[in-house]
Parts: C-alpha cells; sequence; structure tokens
C-alpha cells in the first residue's frame, strides 16, 4: 500500500505542486477579487491535462473541476468580507434560485460544446467584462438599486449560466453588474463572492453526472469533476481567501477595479489564442 502511494507520489509529483500553486493564487483572487478564482483555476488546469495528453477533454474537465472548487472557496470568502461588514445577505438570497437554475443550464450546455467553443466563450466573455471594469466609471449607473422580478430573472439566469459555461463564480459578473447599480466596489466584491456557492454546488453535481463514463478524461476523474485537483485546489483557496479579503479592504476601489480587469484581460487573451488554434 505505502509502495503503491510513493508510486504514485513519484509519477504525478509535478501534477500536485502545480495544482498546490494554482489553488493559492486562486483562493487569493477569489479574496481579492471576489471571483472564486475560476479565471486562474480554468486556464491553469486546461494547460496541464493538455500537456499530460488529455486536450480532448481537458477544458471540460477544467471548467467542472474549476466549479467544484468555488463551492469552499467562495463560501470562505464570503464570510471573510462579512466579518468586514461588505455583504448584503439579502441579494444573495433572492438572487440564488435564479442563479442555481442558470448554472443547471450552462453546465447542460457545456455537454453539447467542443473543446475549442470553450476556450472561445471564456476569451469572449472575460473580455468584454474586463473591458468594462478597466474603461467604466463609478459614475456609470443603470439604476441606483438592484433590479426585482423579471430583470432579476433574467439577468440572475444569464449569470448562472454564463458562469457555469466559463467554470467562474459569480463574483466576475456580479462585480460587474452590481456596481453598474449603485453598489459600492467592495461591497459588490464581498456580495458577489457569495454568489459562487449557487452556481458551483448544482454545476459539479451536473457535471460528474453528464461525464460519468466518458473516455479519455485524467486520472482521478469522477465524471468532468477531477477529484486530485479539487482536493489540492480547494485546501489551498480555502487557506487563502480570508488573506485576499483582508488585502482587498486595504486597497483603494478604483485600483481594484484595474486589478480586476488587467486579471481578467491576461486570461482572456490566452485562452482565445488557444481556441484559435494558434
Amino acid at each position: 500500500m505505502q509502495k503503491a502511494g510513493m508510486e504514485i507520489l513519484a509519477q504525478y509529483w509535478p501534477l500536485l505542486v502545480a495544482l498546490a500553486v494554482a489553488g493559492a493564487a486562486a483562493g487569493l483572487a477569489a479574496g481579492l477579487f471576489g471571483i472564486g478564482g475560476g479565471a486562474i483555476i480554468v486556464p491553469v488546469l486546461y494547460f496541464l491535462f493538455s500537456a499530460m495528453g488529455y486536450g480532448e477533454t481537458a477544458m471540460h474537465v477544467a471548467v467542472s473541476t474549476s466549479l467544484a472548487t468555488i463551492i469552499l472557496t467562495s463560501a470562505r470568502s464570503v464570510m471573510a468580507h462579512h466579518k468586514h461588514g461588505a455583504v448584503d445577505w439579502s441579494i444573495i438570497r433572492t438572487w440564488a434560485p435564479w442563479i442555481v437554475l442558470g448554472a443547471l443550464i450552462g453546465m447542460s450546455l457545456t455537454g453539447f460544446l467542443s473543446k475549442r467553443a470553450l476556450l472561445g466563450t471564456f476569451g469572449a466573455l472575460a473580455f468584454v467584462l474586463s473591458a468594462q471594469l478597466f474603461f467604466g466609471r463609478p459614475t456609470w449607473r443603470l439604476a441606483d438599486d438592484m433590479p426585482g422580478g423579471l430583470p432579476r430573472a433574467g439577468l440572475g439566469t444569464a449569470i448562472g449560466a454564463l458562469s457555469a459555461l466559463m467554470g467562474i463564480g459569480g463574483g466576475t459578473f456580479g462585480v460587474s453588474l452590481m456596481t453598474l447599480y449603485g453598489r459600492p466596489i467592495h461591497k459588490a466584491v464581498g456580495t458577489a463572492a457569495g454568489w459562487g456557492v449557487a452556481i458551483g454546488l448544482p454545476s459539479a453535481i451536473a457535471a460528474i453526472v453528464i461525464g460519468w463514463g466518458r473516455e479519455g478524461l485524467p486520472p482521478f476523474s469522477f465524471g468532468h469533476v477531477n477529484l486530485a485537483a479539487f482536493v489540492m485546489i480547494s485546501i489551498f483557496t480555502v487557506t487563502m481567501a480570508p488573506v485576499g479579503a483582508s488585502l482587498a479592504h486595504k486597497l483603494d476601489a478604483a485600483r481594484l477595479r484595474r486589478l480586476f480587469a488587467i486579471l481578467l484581460a491576461l486570461v482572456a487573451a490566452r485562452m482565445l489564442w488557444n481556441a484559435l488554434g494558434l
């Protein structure tokens, strides 16, 4: 038993180290930007699994595993922000049902999309969001309060679906939406972190079902969710998320928006490059 464990460790130690580093960076980003770390986890897992020879399933596994890790990361991050009084729980409660619905729709769609289609979706949407955050101004407003009724249902479902397709937490879209509806950036970051659980949990369950029995999956995969990546990344993201949350409250709002935008733009460029086969 011990010998078998040592053989596994010797064979996969580069993967485990890379996952640990990715988890630490993703946890820091989750607390700092409220994004659940998916903008880092998805590209890292995609490149890792592609390099290991699992290119055909790498993007599906990367997206699904990222969503699974977001459950714990977002829960840890939102509680850290709550200590700073930066979470609007009424928004989380009223938007969560629609976000869950959207997440299930989005994850179901991944079963019909190719690797390049997922890469393109991730890159294109990330570029749009990064541009809005970088060039947007605090004075830009769609309204002074978050929408309710049918607009909330439509926007919540769309956020859940697009987030599931990209393998990211609700913060990526949530921060942009809340700032446009009059929420301060720190309040938006803290509240949007809570949407990650509503996206990650139903998406991870659906990913396991959709990917069950598929051939060509990386080792330690449970459907489209890779257990080794989930465990390693979750440990380090949960540890680093409070550090990022604490740092977020020491930065000014304008700098936080620019850092968030730059991160998204860099990731988007790399993913689009691969989607085009360059």
